[in-house]
């Protein structure tokens, strides 16, 4: 699997190159990113560290938003994720608060007297520091949600099951309370050692990937 691991890291490599601040304009509509990370090296270059896409129509630059700027960790679980790992790594026990999902107004109201919303703000921004100061990718445009959600969860395994990249021993995620983040170097947890990406997948990516440097 390092083979295809390595031809997938020369492919991205070869792409455009984001980082915060970016402009949304010249991200597609549509599409899959692929994050790197300050530090993570694999294969001759940077190290993928999460790869990702959206269910709805024109959603990939709200999503990267809702990673890269909206401080609203039950709206990323990128975000979610950074999180937990800064607060282990800092043995702080507002991890059980942080891990609350705070999405609906019921939910707000039942722990509005237990949670120090301060200091979920505080983490928050801490969050965002991180990931805007450490976190860059590129992106295929892929219109086509069901060969978005296919080619996603082939890519993650493909890295995800290779045996020669791997994090370094200073990643953040290492302090990850998530088992499957730490052993497989991802910031994920989902589609990890399944159907790797095959030669016509790869065909694909190629026609998809955008060469502007």
């Amino acid at each position: 699997m390092s083979a295809q691991c390595s031809r997938l890291h020369r492919l991205v490599l070869q792409a455009k190159l984001f980082a915060f601040p970016f402009d949304d304009r010249s991200i597609p509509a549509n599409g899959i990113y692929v994050l790197f990370e300050t530090g993570e090296e694999a294969h001759g270059g940077r190290r993928i560290v999460r790869i990702g896409t959206h269910t709805g129509d024109n959603q990939l630059r709200s999503r990267l938003n809702q990673h890269f700027v909206m401080e609203n960790k039950d709206r990323s679980i990128f975000r979610k994720n950074i999180g937990r790992a800064l607060l282990q790594k800092a043995n702080d026990p507002f991890l059980k608060w942080w891990d609350v999902d705070l999405t609906t107004s019921e939910a707000k109201r039942r722990y509005a007297r237990k949670i120090d919303f301060a200091k979920l703000r505080g983490i928050e921004a801490a969050v965002t520091r991180y990931i805007q100061k450490h976190i860059s990718f590129m992106v295929f445009q892929v219109d086509d949600k069901e060969t978005r959600l296919d080619l996603e969860s082939k890519m993650i395994s493909t890295v995800s099951l290779c045996k020669v990249c791997g994090p370094s021993g200073r990643w953040l995620g290492l302090h990850s309370p998530k088992a499957k983040i730490r052993d497989s170097g991802l910031w994920l947890v989902n589609q990890l050692q399944r159907e790797p990406l095959g030669e016509e997948d790869f065909r694909k990516l190629e026609r998809f990937v955008d060469w502007t440097i």
